[in-house]
C-alpha cells in the first residue's frame, strides 16, 4: 500500500479500486427490504462488509462501537426523524470521523427538504430511484475525495490544526483535482487559528481567479476577525443576494449585525434562513434567542417550540430547550402552557439531575405566576440545593446551563433572596463575560424587578474584577516569573472559569513545562482547563491555539496525544 502522504490523484484512484471491496459500510433504512436491496448493490461493487440499522438509536450504538468508511442513510427514518437529524447528531457528538462518507438517499424532491439536507453538507445525496452504476459512481467519487484529504482530516480529528495546515500545504504542492477544495480547507484552518491576515490573502487570491461564494464567506470571516465589520457585512449581504441558498451566510450576517447592535436586522435575516430551511434546530434556537432580546415573544415562542419538537428523542436535546419555551410562555402570561412544558421536562429528564434542577427552577417561576409564593419558595430552595450539588460535582466537559442559572437568580429575587440572586448572577456574568445574550438576560432580570441601575453596576464590577485578575497574571508572565504567573492564572481560572482565564492558565502551565520540564499533575490540570474552555466554545481560536500549545509541549517530552 502507498505511504499515507502519497496523495497524487492517479495513485489514489489506483488504491481506491483495490481498496473499495475492503470498505466498511453502514446502511440505514427503516425498511429491511430496502436495506437488503442496498446490500445487494454494494455486493455487486465488491463491498461485502455491510452493516444495517433500522433506527437512529441503532445507528448511534453501532458507530460508538465501530468505524465505518461510509454511511448510506435514507432521508426518512424512524419515529418521524430524518437523515438530517442523524447527520447533525453524528457530527455534533463527534461520533464519526471527518473521513467517513455520509450519503443521504432520498425520494424527497421538495425544495425545503433538499436545502435542509444540503445545508448540513453530506458528501452527496442520491435521489431515488437509482441504479447500481449510479450509486457506484457517486460512492467512488465521495470516497476518492475523502481519501485524498485523509492527511488533513486525520489531523483535524485529533485537534492538530497546525499539522492539518501543513498537510494542506503538502497537497497544494502537487497538481491536484481538488486544488480549490484544499485552499478552502487551508483558509478555514487559518481562520480557526485566528490567523486572519493569512486567511484573507488566500481568499482574495481565490476570488481573483473565480468568484465562488465560499471564498467570499471565508474572506468575510477573516475580516470579522480583524474587526472590519462593515466590509464583512457587505460581503455577506452580497452572498445572500446572489446565492440565496447559501444558508451559512445568513447566520454569519446575523452575527455581524448583532455584534454591531442591530438586533432587529439580525432577527430578520435569521428568520429568512429559517423559512428556507425550517428544520435546522440550531438556527431556530438562535432565532428564539434574538427574538426574545427584541421582545418579539410570538417569534420566540414559535422558534423555541420548533427546537423542542425537532430535538425530541435526540441525544442533542437540551434541558435549555424546555426552559426556553416555558420562560417565553411565562413572559406572555401563559402559565398553563409553561406548566405543560415543565411537566414534559420532568417526564423526559426523570432521574437526570440537570433536568431535575431545571425543572425546579422553572417550577418556582411558574408557581410565582400562578400565585403560589410558598410553593415557589420551596421550589427555589430545592433548585438552590441541586445547583450547589451540580457545582460541587463540576464536570469539565459539561458546564452548568447559564440561562437556567439566570432563571434561578430571577426566582430567588421573586422569593426575596436578593443575596443568593446577586451571587449567582455575578458568577454567571464572570464566566460568560463575552456572551451578549447572557449579559442582556442578566440586565433584563434586574430591569424586570425595577432596578436597572443595580444590573449595570453588577456587570461593571464583574468586568473590573476580570481585568484586574487577568492583568496580575499577565504582568507576572511578562516579568519572566513563570511560577508566579502560573499560580496567579490558576487562581483566576479556578475563581472565574471563563474561556479567557482557562486558556491563559493552560498556556501558562505549558510555558512553565516547556522551560522547566514535564509535570504530570500540571499537565492534567492544563488538560482539564482546555476541556472546560472547549465546552464553552470548542471553535474559539483561543481554545484551538491553547490545545495546539499543549500538544506541542506534550510531544516535546514524549507524551504525544493519540
Amino acid at each position: 500500500m502507498a505511504a499515507p502522504d502519497d496523495t497524487s490523484a492517479d495513485a489514489l484512484a489506483q488504491r481506491l479500486q483495490k481498496e473499495l471491496p475492503g470498505k466498511r459500510v453502514l446502511v440505514v433504512d427503516r425498511h429491511p427490504a430496502a436495506r437488503d436491496s442496498l446490500r445487494l448493490m454494494l455486493s455487486a461493487l465488491g463491498v461485502t462488509s455491510v452493516a444495517g440499522a433500522g433506527t437512529s438509536a441503532e445507528v448511534l450504538r453501532l458507530v460508538r462501537a465501530n468505524v465505518y468508511d461510509a454511511i448510506l442513510s435514507d432521508y426518512l427514518l424512524d419515529d418521524g426523524r430524518d437523515g438530517q437529524q442523524l447527520l447533525e447528531e453524528l457530527r455534533q457528538q463527534r461520533l464519526i470521523p471527518l473521513g467517513t462518507v455520509f450519503m443521504v438517499i432520498t425520494s424527497e424532491r421538495g425544495y425545503h427538504n433538499v436545502v435542509s439536507v444540503a445545508e448540513l453538507a453530506p458528501d452527496d445525496y442520491v435521489v431515488k430511484p437509482f441504479t447500481a452504476e449510479q450509486l457506484q459512481a457517486r460512492l467512488l467519487r465521495a470516497v476518492f475525495k475523502k481519501n485524498f484529504f485523509a492527511p488533513v482530516y486525520q489531523r483535524l480529528d485529533a485537534g492538530a490544526y497546525v499539522g492539518a495546515l501543513n498537510a494542506c500545504d503538502r497537497l497544494l504542492a502537487n497538481t491536484s483535482p481538488f486544488a480549490l477544495d484544499a485552499l478552502r480547507l487551508k483558509g478555514e484552518i487559518l481562520n480557526a487559528l485566528g490567523r486572519h491576515d493569512e486567511a484573507e490573502a488566500i481568499y482574495r487570491d481565490v476570488l481573483a481567479r473565480k468568484s465562488v461564494p465560499w471564498a467570499r464567506m471565508g474572506l468575510a470571516f477573516a475580516l470579522r476577525g480583524r474587526k472590519a465589520l462593515d466590509e464583512a457585512e457587505a460581503l455577506a449581504e452580497s452572498v445572500v443576494d446572489e446565492f440565496p441558498e447559501y444558508l451559512s451566510a445568513y447566520d454569519f450576517l446575523a452575527g455581524v449585525r448583532e455584534e454591531k447592535g442591530d438586533l432587529a436586522a439580525a432577527q430578520a435575516v435569521l428568520q429568512q434562513a429559517a423559512t428556507i430551511s425550517p428544520k435546522n434546530a440550531t438556527r431556530q434556537r438562535a432565532v428564539g434567542d434574538v427574538a426574545l432580546r427584541n421582545g418579539d415573544l410570538d417569534a420566540a415562542e414559535k422558534a423555541y417550540g420548533k427546537v423542542l419538537e425537532r430535538q425530541r428523542g435526540s441525544s442533542l436535546r437540551q434541558v435549555d430547550d424546555y426552559a426556553n419555551l416555558s420562560r417565553v410562555l411565562l413572559d406572555k402570561g401563559n402559565a398553563a402552557g409553561a406548566r405543560q412544558v415543565i411537566q414534559e421536562l420532568k417526564r423526559d429528564w426523570r432521574g437526570n439531575r440537570h433536568g431535575e434542577y431545571a425543572a425546579a427552577v422553572m417550577d418556582s417561576l411558574c408557581l410565582q405566576a400562578e400565585g403560589e409564593p410558598a410553593k415557589a419558595r420551596a421550589a427555589v430552595e430545592e433548585a438552590l440545593r441541586l445547583h450547589e450539588t451540580l457545582l460541587a460535582e463540576g464536570e469539565p466537559d459539561r458546564p452548568m446551563p447559564h440561562k437556567i442559572a439566570v432563571d434561578l437568580a430571577q426566582a430567588c429575587l421573586a422569593a426575596g433572596d436578593e443575596a443568593a440572586a446577586q451571587t449567582i448572577m455575578k458568577k454567571v456574568a464572570a464566566e460568560h463575560n463575552e456572551n451578549r445574550n447572557v449579559l442582556a438576560r442578566i440586565e433584563g432580570v434586574f430591569a424586570r424587578n425595577g432596578n436597572e441601575g443595580a444590573g449595570r453596576a453588577l456587570l461593571d464590577q464583574v468586568n473590573r474584577e476580570i481585568v484586574e485578575l487577568n492583568n496580575r497574571g499577565v504582568l507576572a508572565a511578562r516579568s519572566g516569573n513563570l511560577e508566579e504567573s502560573v499560580r496567579l492564572l490558576i487562581d483566576a481560572a479556578n475563581a472565574v472559569p471563563n474561556v479567557q482565564f482557562l486558556v491563559n492558565a493552560a498556556k501558562a502551565i505549558c510555558a512553565l513545562m516547556d522551560r522547566r520540564g514535564w509535570r504530570q499533575d500540571l499537565a492534567d490540570q492544563a488538560s482539564r482547563y482546555l476541556r472546560s474552555a472547549g465546552a464553552h466554545n470548542a471553535r474559539d481560536w483561543r481554545v484551538i491555539t491553547g490545545s495546539e500549545t499543549f500538544q506541542r509541549v506534550a510531544a516535546k517530552y514524549g507524551h504525544a496525544l493519540s
